[in-house]
């Protein structure tokens, strides 16, 4: 018998999400983003036609709220490959749509 550890074994794998479960669907068509040395935090929130109180109110102070419908905290080694799988899946789906959504500007 060796006292030598066993060298590592490297084993490659795809993790998939599990829909098996009833997790619902949350809409959100609004994200404000955050960070903190460790982490970005994703608020997607649901913004609705503003009422005419809503309006008067932005008027005053300038801010629309709106509420929270999820909050996703990431650590920052995951927001990279986040980023570029965004990118690669609006790369194909501009592709196979013909939409162009590249120089729109801000939605904020």
């Amino acid at each position: 018998m060796s006292d030598q550890p066993a060298a590592a074994k490297q084993i490659n794998f795809t993790i998939v999400p599990d829909d098996s479960g009833d997790s619902p669907r949350t809409y959100a068509n609004f994200c404000a983003i955050s960070h903190t040395p460790f982490d970005f935090t994703l608020s997607f929130c649901e913004v609705q036609p503003l009422s005419l109180k809503d309006i008067q109110g932005a008027e005053a102070d300038h801010l629309v709220k709106a509420p929270v419908r999820a909050k996703i905290v990431l650590p920052l080694q995951v927001v990279p490959n986040l980023l570029a799988a965004l990118q690669e899946h609006m790369r194909v789906f501009t592709e196979s749509t013909g939409m162009n959504w590249e120089n729109k500007g801000p939605v904020h």
